[in-house]
């Protein structure tokens, strides 16, 4: 499905550079802007400043006069409102409704019946199948007949005594439920892979350690027991890196000087 996010007379110039963020990090890019306060507005430098590096979602942004030019293409529209209002579209938290939404897509293709209200173009030809987020002004949000137009008002789960989530916040939160709900991406590692050092490497620095315990008078060669048996067991569950047997290693080489020195 198509992905569209509709900002309908944003006021701020830093809200639409936000909202390219938070597509951009999500991997959604169709950002169309609804009579916008400032005809520059997708190159203001405010903008630019809060986009922080989604300058490719800015290019190929789209700003229109009306809310059906932003519509072309789209087949289902969320509204993203607050206020309660008198009637209109029902209710739903977006990972409820995403998950609902995509159980109807894949049951349609799979050859069973679906309805869906689609929305017709200008020439009367059948829209294409997308799905579009609608977010109102920060300082009126979405007008009741916008509202109306929609399939579902998403009320994000928030403190029931603060609700309040500015644009470019509210924005991530949907964009993040959507791209989970459509697979998610994977999570990539902050650090390498950890390495684990060899049978050969752990050998190695267990002798070493065998000698220093040895030159300190904590292990007696004549008498033993199972001080190294457990010792090498200790260090198997470690799973010791190589950076790591070099670190043991060296704390044995100074307990073996230090033993001489003081002879």
């Amino acid at each position: 499905m198509r992905t569209r996010f509709i900002l309908i007379q944003t006021s701020h110039a830093g809200n639409v550079g936000a909202a390219a963020r938070a597509m951009k990090t999500m991997g959604f890019d169709d950002l169309v802007l609804v009579a916008p306060r400032w005809s520059n507005v997708l190159r203001r430098e405010e903008t630019i400043q809060r986009a922080s590096g989604a300058l490719d979602v800015l290019e190929n942004a789209r700003i229109v006069a009306t809310l059906d030019e932003a519509l072309d293409g789209v087949s289902h529209l969320c509204a993203t409102a607050m206020t309660p209002r008198d009637f209109g579209p029902p209710t739903a938290s977006p990972r409820a409704h995403f998950e609902k939404l995509l159980k109807r897509a894949l049951s349609a293709m799979d050859g069973q019946a679906l309805e869906v209200e689609n929305a017709v173009k200008p020439d009367g030809a059948a829209a294409e199948s997308g799905v579009a987020f609608l977010f109102g002004s920060e300082r009126f949000g979405m007008a009741n007949e916008d509202v109306y137009r929609c399939h579902v008002a998403l009320s994000i789960p928030t403190n029931p005594g603060f609700g309040s989530l500015n644009l470019g916040a509210a924005i991530q939160v949907i964009a993040y439920e959507w791209r989970q709900a459509l697979g998610g991406f994977a999570v990539q590692e902050a650090t390498p892979a950890r390495v684990q050092a060899d049978a050969a490497q752990v050998a190695g620095m267990l002798a070493h350690w065998e000698q220093a315990l040895t030159g300190i008078g904590f292990l007696d060669p004549a008498a033993p027991k199972k001080l190294m048996p457990r010792l090498n067991q200790l260090f198997n569950r470690a799973q010791l890196s190589p950076e790591e047997i070099h670190i043991l290693r060296g704390v044995a080489k100074a307990m073996i000087e230090t033993a001489q020195a003081k002879r």
